[in-house]
């Protein structure tokens, strides 16, 4: 008989265990998917385009509150937890939750659920959101491009739309991003790429989705999601850890395995960073993984024009997921905000509005900035009308993108941003090696 299994995600992770793992595997019935984390991804289905031939009527995906329910019906014989960023204790009650109800309970299976690609893989991981993978992800494609290679980036999922429709996604236009409607989320990660004349691919069946990057590309760049570990099986594997949360790099999941199995830990930030922050990240990579070399590295911020801040009632807005699930106090714009000499970071959970003000209520420890959410063409409307309503003299906007694209903002605005100090030495060599002979180095 075959065992019945949930799949509990965020409409990511979960889609690639379920590819790699369950589909066309009658040893196993996947009974549903659960989703949290992300606005509106519950009560559809993974589709039978997608999920293969034992499942003709598809997968119904259901919110995690419904997890004691499916359990509890006898259905269910072990939960697979696969989503990212969550803490090891918040992992031990999900564990209670499932083990509760008489059914056993693990986490998703990083070896078995990597790829092997047939071109060079250089996978940037984190150890949490909000670490800086991106600006390492472009520095990264900077040195390739640089020893004349083909590059294609390959962002970790975003799939919140139609799922067939979304199977394989390739990004190499401002135009691509209007044609297949994507969220500012989304483009947060393949905007910068796009701009830096990189071709970007991500959907949902990343077997598929490799298979067409391969074959216009030299390497492969894995630009991971939150602290996920990389789906392709990397040749070199970069994870960025955070000195502004030290520490946690040894309590979320999985993270700790991107920290322990790296082969390059880059320690970003640090020129705005404690220094004791800084050596008690670069001692606990030197105890959890000795193999690994470490790399400190600054990321000086990109302020147009200071003197525009100083003195000024501002609204910052930074990007959604590293100030919400991410759990990161601040960003670029904040910092800018501080380092300019505002006169008041202006609060906008009073000016909020419809699912902008959710926001606020799932997360209630943000703080005086406002999360440039928008998973959906409401959600981007509510940010819209909360950012216009805030009485400020200045909205600072520290998203990776030019989220006037997207909205319109009536008071005077400043982008703010941040990247890699190009100073590469070791890296560049690592990356050049890796590159040029695609032997495989990952513990």
């Amino acid at each position: 008989m075959s065992r019945n299994i949930v799949i509990m995600g965020a409409a990511g992770r979960d889609f690639h265990v379920f590819n790699c793992m369950y589909r066309d595997n009658d040893d196993f019935n996947v009974v549903a998917f659960t989703a949290t984390q992300i606005p509106h991804i519950e009560n559809r289905s993974y589709p039978a385009e997608l999920a293969g031939s034992l499942y003709p009527d598809g997968i119904p995906i259901v919110p995690e509150d419904q997890l004691e329910t499916l359990v509890e019906s006898g259905d269910v014989d072990e939960v697979i937890f696969a989503y990212s960023d969550v803490s090891k204790k918040y992992i031990e009650k999900m564990r209670a939750r499932v083990e509760g109800g008489g059914a056993a309970f693990s986490t998703f299976d990083i070896e078995a659920s990597m790829i092997s690609s047939n071109k060079p893989v250089i996978a940037i991981t984190a150890v949490r959101t909000g670490c800086g993978k991106s600006q390492v992800s472009r520095r990264i494609t900077d040195i390739l491009r640089d020893l004349g290679l083909r590059t294609v980036a390959i962002r970790h999922p975003m799939p919140y739309g139609n799922l067939a429709e979304q199977a394989v996604q390739r990004f190499a236009s401002y135009e691509d991003l209007e044609d297949q409607d994507c969220t500012i989320e989304e483009r947060e990660e393949y905007e910068p790429h796009i701009a830096n004349g990189v071709i970007v691919y991500a959907g949902v069946d990343y077997g598929a989705i490799l298979a067409e990057a391969e074959k216009e590309a030299d390497v492969i760049v894995w630009d991971g999601g939150n602290n996920d570990t990389p789906f392709y099986k990397p040749d070199l594997w970069i994870c960025v850890a955070d000195p502004h949360r030290p520490g946690d790099e040894l309590t979320y999941f999985p993270g700790t395995a991107n920290f322990k199995h790296a082969d390059v830990i880059l320690i970003g930030k640090v020129g705005h960073a404690d220094p004791a922050a800084v050596e008690l990240v670069r001692g606990n990579a030197r105890r959890i993984n000795p193999s690994a070399t470490v790399l400190l590295r600054e990321s000086p911020l990109d302020i147009p024009d200071p003197e525009a801040i100083a003195g000024k009632r501002a609204l910052v807005i930074e990007d959604g997921p590293t100030t919400t699930h991410g759990g990161m106090p601040y960003g670029a714009g904040i910092m800018a905000a501080t380092v300019c000499g505002v006169s008041e970071l202006v609060d906008p959970r009073p000016y909020a509005v419809g699912e902008i003000a959710e926001t606020y209520e799932k997360y209630p420890d943000i703080g005086d900035l406002l999360p440039a959410m928008g998973y959906g063409e409401q959600q981007i409307r509510d940010l819209e009308e909360t950012v216009n309503a805030v009485d400020c003299d200045l909205v600072l906007v520290a998203t990776p993108i030019d989220l006037t694209r997207l909205i319109r903002i009536e008071k005077p605005h400043m982008r703010i941003g941040y990247s890699l100090k190009p100073a590469d030495g070791q890296l560049s060599e690592f990356v050049a090696d890796t590159a040029r002979s695609g032997d495989h180095v990952a513990a």
